[in-house]
């Protein structure tokens, strides 16, 4: 026996079907001796009103999404858990989807949530280009890019990654660094393209050596190790003696990989990541890294999300940029001999 409909309910307390609905959406308008009745048929049928259905018939439901780009990123959670705090002061729901660095995957989602009338979608798109963007917005949908630039037809929340890489690398140079090499990729990515510029540019106004450059395929653990790998067997006249790496989990790998191969961190090679995840300060070696402001991220997202959805018209995009911090820990020790030259 299926679960007891509304018609149900109305059958027990011996009423019409329109009363049942007037009981659960307007109740001060039914006699409190009819009300009652209808009360007491759904106590003891053990009737559940079918709110997603009743708010589709309205619409949208009351939820929003997230459309990760790889929920195994604890820099990603992080965001999530900003976003989520605004939808429940809103009183929604949050759904998390994990595009896993995925376009097809991410373009699946895309569809479904759509099908599923969400009320907006935030996404940290593989390809912040992606047409099917723009579309769901023309459409109804509002969308929002999180740790991305939009160029004006969407609102979006991101960090001054040029910013952050210069930071990164004008850290290194400071600390007597002057072969450093470029963890991270693949170089489509937004942001490890800005980083690279950051880099970049702390590079020329050193006139260092230019970057040793090592693409990565992922920005994870493994591709972190590989790079290690890779760095090891680089001759020693043209090895590193620093490393920025894309994010923290690249960087996290590099670390491991060099303590497997007998090397030390940051004496035969300093590191620097980028997110500041839990985990950068609690690594063997404490890694230095860019901070980003996480949680605020997503809050911000999810705020600039709810004032679209709710208010469309007249609507006017907004974008959104945060700056990063450097912190500094045990992976980028000073070297000998080396003082610190006068900041820029």
């Amino acid at each position: 026996m299926g679960a007891p409909s509304m018609k149900d309910v109305a059958a027990h307390a011996g009423v019409s079907l329109g009363t049942v609905s007037n009981v659960l959406n307007r109740p001060d308008v039914v006699a409190e001796r009819t009300r009652g009745r209808v009360l007491d048929a759904i106590t003891e049928l053990g009737f559940v009103r079918n709110e997603s259905a009743r708010q589709l018939r309205g619409g949208t439901s009351r939820t929003l999404a997230y459309v990760v780009l790889d929920m195994r990123n604890p820099f990603f959670t992080d965001v999530a858990a900003g976003a989520r705090g605004a939808a429940d002061d809103a009183g929604l729901a949050l759904y998390l989807c994990d595009g896993g660095e995925d376009r097809d995957r991410q373009a699946t989602y895309l569809d479904l949530l759509e099908q599923q009338r969400v009320e907006g979608i935030l996404i940290t798109p593989v390809d912040g280009t992606d047409p099917r963007l723009t579309a769901l917005a023309a459409r109804g949908t509002p969308v929002v890019l999180v740790d991305r630039r939009s160029g004006g037809e969407h609102c979006s929340v991101s960090v001054d990654d040029t910013l952050g890489g210069d930071l990164a690398v004008s850290h290194l140079l400071d600390t007597g660094h002057r072969r450093i090499a470029f963890v991270g990729g693949p170089r489509g990515i937004g942001q490890v393209a800005d980083r690279i510029s950051g880099a970049e540019r702390a590079i020329a106004r050193a006139d260092a050596e230019p970057l040793i450059m090592l693409e990565t395929a992922r920005l994870d653990v493994a591709e972190g190790r590989r790079a290690g790998e890779r760095l090891a067997g680089l001759p020693a006249a043209r090895r590193p003696t620093a490393a920025f790496c894309a994010n923290d989990l690249l960087a996290l790998g590099l670390l491991q990989q060099m303590v497997r191969l007998g090397l030390t961190v940051p004496d035969d090679l300093a590191i620097v990541g980028y997110d500041d995840i839990e985990f950068a300060a609690a690594a063997t070696v404490p890694l230095t890294s860019v901070a980003q402001p996480r949680q605020l991220l997503g809050r911000t997202a999810a705020e600039l999300l709810l004032v679209e959805a709710r208010r469309p018209t007249g609507h006017r995009h907004e974008q959104r940029v945060f700056e990063p911090e450097l912190v500094v820990r045990e992976s980028t020790r000073m070297r000998s001999g080396v003082t610190t030259r006068t900041a820029r």
